[in-house]
């Protein structure tokens, strides 16, 4: 497999805000019901603005992600058509997309534009509907996205001409990490299964505090509706049935619509943008990306190891110093798996660590504070940017009661997606 020398940044960039909409599904609701793309990431880049202390004028550029475009908007340029939400008219822009990554190409989009001295301040939002669909030719009309037609799109993340004869296609890659762990870590079929479950109840647990989550209701209380008082004997139970070998249905992503947003800045210029604001800064030390299509052997595992590879050598950050991770878990087992290649877990003990509780918020390694894709929810573009805006608020202390023990200076966030596209960078708050 290639490997790539990452160079460092010309100049310094630091986020200084971050916005999000809460995740939800909006043709369900009567109040959300008939929102189009640009009111919901118009809400995110208005928001990041405040946060920020800026306003339209003062930002350079902004970037536009969207996982699946043609499905959900319609529009070939969805860049161009939202700009009047957040007052950009004539600010130049690009969508991108990076399927379930694009939130983390995101950053990484932002920064390279501010590091090459182009631009001083950027804007890069994401927004998706993952759980409806544009009605063709009606200007906000939308319907409830089956899975049929989900899947639809998931056969366009890969290649037509070997995946599928080779089974690597999207119904059966979701237990590849599950089994590549249990092998290589020497576990039972039993302890996956309850290294799995955990995942699930530490995410919800996680999620149950965060007001923008999508499901807030903990398995603990699930489990009890159902007539269980133990919440294992639930998860382990066909209330909480495998669909393979290993992933159980608590496991799997909650695709709905949401969108999210970032500014960024040269670092040497925080004073003029965010003079009005008492947070600090976080510097965005380094990114690291790899991308392996589905007919690679663990592709996830070894676009992983060469995004990490990557963000550790450029930024001489070690895993020790890393205080809070993120990842993108629509396969649960991401994160486990992912947090041990980055050395935030031991080697073959994460599993431990998790089953244990000390991943959740208030235990001493903490991932996905806000519930990850199986709680927070899967709003597949914007989940990247989604992920940020949680760690920011973590870094400066205000999560409230969801507020993890030791305020974290330096983190990690791994993005993948797209059969498979990994992002992984480590931001650092300025003292």
């Amino acid at each position: 497999m290639n490997q790539t020398k990452v160079n460092k940044y010309s100049r310094s960039v630091s986020i200084i805000g971050v916005g999000c909409t809460p995740f939800m599904y909006t043709v369900d609701n009567p109040e959300t019901d008939g929102l189009t793309e640009g009111e919901l990431f118009g809400y995110a880049a208005l928001k990041a603005m405040e946060d920020a202390g800026v306003n339209p004028q003062d930002i350079d550029f902004y970037f536009h992600g969207e996982a699946s475009p043609l499905h959900q908007s319609n529009y070939l340029t969805p860049n161009v058509q939202i700009a009047n939400w957040f007052g950009m008219k004539g600010k130049a822009s690009i969508h991108h997309s990076e399927a379930c990554c694009t939130g983390y190409y995101a950053i990484e989009q932002a920064v390279n534009a501010v590091a090459s001295g182009k631009y001083n301040c950027v804007l890069s939002g994401c927004v998706e509907f993952g759980d409806s669909a544009a009605v063709p030719n009606h200007p906000y009309k939308r319907e409830k996205l089956s899975m049929e037609k989900f899947l639809q799109t998931t056969a366009w993340l890969y290649d037509r001409t070997y995946t599928r004869s080779l089974m690597a296609g999207q119904e059966l890659i979701y237990d590849d990490a599950a089994e590549w762990y249990k092998r290589t870590r020497g576990l039972t079929d039993e302890q996956m299964d309850d290294t799995i479950n955990h995942m699930s109840i530490n995410n919800r647990k996680n999620a149950s505090m965060d007001e923008l989550a999508i499901e807030r209701r903990t398995y603990e209380q699930i489990a009890k509706e159902a007539g269980f008082e133990d919440v294992m004997d639930y998860m382990r139970s066909p209330y909480n049935p495998k669909n393979g070998d290993f992933l159980r249905m608590s496991g799997i992503e909650l695709k709905c619509d949401g969108a999210a947003a970032v500014i960024v800045c040269a670092t040497d210029m925080v004073d003029k943008y965010m003079g009005n604001k008492n947070h600090k800064p976080i510097e965005v030390l380094g990114v690291g990306c790899a991308a392996c299509e589905a007919t690679t052997p663990h592709f996830e595992v070894r676009a992983t190891e060469e995004a990490i590879r990557q963000v550790y050598e450029v930024t001489e950050v070690k895993p020790e110093d890393i205080d809070i991770f993120f990842a993108n878990d629509f396969i649960i087992t991401s994160h486990l798996v992912s947090a041990e290649i980055a050395g935030y877990l031991p080697y073959g003990e994460g599993w431990k660590y998790i089953c244990d509780g000390r991943t959740a918020y208030d235990g001493d390694k903490p991932i996905n504070t806000n519930g990850g894709r199986t709680s927070f929810g899967h709003a597949h573009a914007a989940s990247g940017l989604a992920d940020l805006y949680e760690c920011v608020k973590q870094m400066r202390g205000e999560c409230g009661e969801r507020q993890v023990k030791k305020l974290p200076k330096t983190a990690m966030l791994r993005g993948y997606g797209g059969a498979q596209n990994i992002c992984s960078y480590i931001i650092r708050t300025i003292d």
